[in-house]
């Protein structure tokens, strides 16, 4: 059975994250991660000229308690599903293009799939050195 070839994508960005789960320097893994495309939801409060402005991506930011803010972003759809299953749109970003322009905020952290086995967490500071160096 052939598999399509976003689900190749979703599937390589996985087997990253998994990788970097037992091995945070793991360079292939970063470098396969930043080169993977990722679910960014679209927040409920975006107004419609972020929204219909391909070049424009707002950032959806979620509290949590006595941490840093946090904005999720997804491998695939059904993991995005899984911790958000209310989100209606989303764009679909290069992470390395995403990270490369990460604000310089410390206390504004990334979280690829969140609540799932293989999610990992970026510290602000982190994004762009770890993961920005591969924008195209």
């Amino acid at each position: 059975m052939d598999i399509p070839s976003t689900d190749r994508a979703a599937s390589a960005a996985q087997r990253a994250l998994i990788a970097l789960v037992l091995d945070t320097a793991d360079t292939a893994a970063l470098d396969t991660l930043a080169d993977s495309d990722v679910l960014v939801p679209v927040p409920d409060d975006a107004d419609e000229a972020t929204v219909s402005d391909p070049t424009a991506v707002a950032l959806p930011v979620l509290e949590q308690p006595g941490g840093p803010q946090m904005v999720p972003v997804f491998t695939s759809e059904p993991a995005m599903a899984e911790l958000l299953p209310f989100v209606s749109r989303y764009r679909l970003v290069p992470l390395g293009a995403l990270a490369s322009q990460w604000p310089a905020d410390d206390d504004l952290s990334l979280t690829i799939d969140a609540g799932s086995p293989h999610g990992l967490t970026l510290p602000g500071h982190d994004v762009g050195t770890l993961l920005g160096r591969h924008a195209m």
